[in-house]
């Protein structure tokens, strides 16, 4: 399995993104979806998930109600929409995915088996 992410770049405060995790080697639809960031100096920080095809979506409190993920499962394709953005969205975001992973276990990274090589998203402000 590979994840491909892509759709970082610069944008000013108050701007949008949209990332997108291009899966290859295995079907999504029975997959959980994450993304994760991990800013300058710091850890890996869980940012959102979806759950298995038709399940629902979980965020982390800072971005609640400026980020929307969403799934393709016909495309393999997540995607993580990004608006109101803010200097401190600015991280590499990494998206990550399991096929075993229990909804308790859904902001945990180390739950997840497989992740794409990351994305940099800078907010300038």
């Amino acid at each position: 399995v590979q994840l491909q992410a892509s759709g970082g770049g610069l944008v000013q405060a108050g701007g949008s993104l949209r990332l997108s995790c291009a899966a290859s080697g295995r079907t999504i639809s029975n997959a959980v979806m994450g993304w994760f960031r991990q800013a300058p100096g710091k850890d890996h920080e869980f940012v959102a998930a979806v759950f298995r095809s038709g399940g629902s979506a979980y965020y982390t409190d800072s971005v609640k109600g400026r980020f929307t993920i969403s799934r393709d499962n016909a495309r393999a394709t997540v995607y993580l929409q990004m608006n109101s953005l803010k200097p401190e969205d600015t991280a590499v975001y990494y998206c990550a995915a399991d096929w075993g992973l229990i909804l308790s276990s859904i902001r945990n990274r180390d739950a997840y088996d497989y992740w794409g090589q990351g994305t940099l998203v800078t907010v300038s402000s």
